[in-house]
């Protein structure tokens, strides 16, 4: 059964990631579906929100997307650090060739998407629903996607009024930041700055 989930603002959607969280990214094309780990995504713009991640070129995940046009990044937790590192270092071609895929291998729960076709991993804290914006030389030579945020869900136990809230939940919801070699780190202790004296508050748009 899910958590409850609430739909995030688009405008609001760079937030899910500004914290710089490792993500699944998960694509399906033609029958197939694959889920990899992914630690270089980033927010790059808010309404529309764009977002960027690295996707080598060697990976069948890689495949599904050219095929597709689109993807999903999910925010894995703490509780599911074993599931990333699998997920991370092992062949979805492989299985893929055999007629298995690593949800059904694994035993994966999903749920579906409202914008694409991709699946969504159950047990994570967000997901972030994108369609590729076509830039096939930068995807070619840097393994570079741009992707425009069409749909956004969060675990309203972690993420409300537009905020992370970790210190308020769980810790094995938090989420995860990969350090190599399959070590995570968690979100710690937040902390709230204040305005030196001295310097006037920007306007909100600036």
């Amino acid at each position: 059964m899910h958590p409850p989930l609430i739909d995030v603002p688009l405008p609001q959607a760079s937030r899910l990631l500004n914290h710089g969280p490792t993500v699944l990214v998960s694509a399906a094309h033609g029958g197939q579906r694959n889920i990899m780990a992914a630690a270089w995504a980033m927010p790059l713009d808010f309404d529309p929100p764009k977002v960027a991640v690295v996707i080598d070129k060697a990976t069948f995940t890689r495949q599904l997307i050219d095929a597709s046009g689109s993807l999903v990044l999910q925010l894995p937790c703490a509780a599911q650090a074993d599931l990333c590192f699998s997920v991370g270092n092992s062949s979805g071609a492989a299985l893929a060739a055999a007629g298995d895929d690593k949800f059904k291998r694994l035993g994966l729960a999903t749920f579906g998407g409202k914008q694409v076709q991709a699946p969504l991993l159950a047990g994570c804290v967000a997901w972030l629903e994108c369609r590729v914006i076509p830039w096939p030389a930068v995807q070619a030579a840097h393994d570079l996607f741009l992707a425009e945020v069409v749909a956004a869900q969060v675990d309203s136990r972690v993420f409300s009024n537009g905020r992370w809230q970790f210190d308020a939940a769980p810790a094995d919801l938090r989420t995860l930041h990969h350090l190599g070699g399959g070590r995570f780190v968690l979100p710690g202790q937040a902390v709230q700055g204040q305005m030196l004296p001295g310097l006037q508050t920007r306007p909100a748009a600036a």
